[in-house]
């Protein structure tokens, strides 16, 4: 296997790009323009410009993520689930307007039941490499999105999205939470308390405006509140989803993102007496593509 191919994460509001040559990243690429920002520009104009400098590799691109939803580049089929790990390697899209590049787009993850209803796009190639170094039956990839991921050896049964992150900004920024607030500073206290609030109680809809009732009444700094509903938020989210995907005692789930968010998931995980093992998200998704390239070459 030659092990050179450029890897594509393309999100909604972000690209990132790395070249690999026998093995090695030699370089990357940043952009801005993910799928919701191309401000006037086509995804094959983004690609030619990002990916260009590495045109004389004549390597294949490999690409990830919300690029292949309907508000991408392509609309790339779902792959239902249960369905095995191995078997997103095999039913990548190949875009015929990258070239001269010979590009593929990974296909995303469903679920359609009728108690769950679900997609993915990009948390599936995480989950491969993530599989290939860290497995469990349960991964959790917190974020805007989180995703609850339930799994036997390496084929995905069902998963879970919990909007925890994209309801915290919400709520902050348009609901009367965030109204007359200061900036907004570090507070492992306030994070603790809303977190132990969070596995308390169930009803997450009435402790919401208890959130802007405490600091309104002196009991939670107002530079404070961003924390007490995050940790409020995720204590809630991970009280549920323990509940939905029980774990045994020896069993460890699979944390998978950026450390200064799983950190905060990690006080969660601990509160709730389940054991973690942690793996960066980038690391998982590199993993991810070069066994997708293993397929693509075998």
């Amino acid at each position: 296997m030659s092990a050179s191919y450029i890897a594509v994460d393309w999100g909604s509001t972000n690209l990132r790009a790395w070249l690999y040559l026998d093995g090695v990243c030699i370089d990357s690429q940043k952009s801005q323009a993910g799928v919701t920002r191309l401000n006037g520009q086509t995804p094959q104009q983004v690609f030619q410009r990002v990916i260009a400098p590495w045109q004389q590799h004549n390597v294949p691109v490999v690409m990830a993520g919300m690029v292949g939803s309907n508000a991408g580049w392509l609309s790339v089929p779902y792959l239902p689930c249960p369905t095995r790990l191995t078997e997103i390697g095999k039913r990548l899209t190949r875009v015929d307007a990258a070239e001269p590049f010979t590009a593929w787009i990974v296909p995303g993850l469903s679920i359609e039941q009728t108690d769950n209803c679900n997609v993915m796009r990009g948390e599936e190639t995480q989950l491969i490499g993530a599989y290939s170094e860290v497995p469990s039956s349960l991964y959790l990839m917190p974020g805007t999105h989180s995703k609850w991921v339930h799994a036997e050896g390496n084929r995905v049964l069902d998963f879970r999205t919990v909007m925890t992150g994209e309801l915290h900004h919400l709520l902050m920024a348009h609901s009367l939470i965030g109204v007359g607030l200061c900036e907004q500073q570090p507070s492992p206290q306030a994070f603790q308390q809303g977190l132990a609030l969070g596995f308390a109680d169930d009803n997450i809809i009435r402790c919401l405006f208890e959130t802007r009732a405490a600091h309104v009444l002196g009991r939670l700094e107002k530079s404070a509140v961003s924390e007490w509903l995050s940790g409020l938020l995720i204590g809630n989210e991970v009280a549920q989803m323990q509940r939905h995907y029980p774990v045994s005692a020896e069993e460890s789930i699979t944390l998978i993102g950026a450390s200064a968010l799983t950190a905060r998931y990690e006080l969660a995980l601990q509160q709730a007496g389940l054991r973690w093992q942690q793996m960066d998200g980038d690391r998982a998704f590199q993993a991810g593509i070069r066994s997708i390239v293993n397929e693509l070459e075998n």
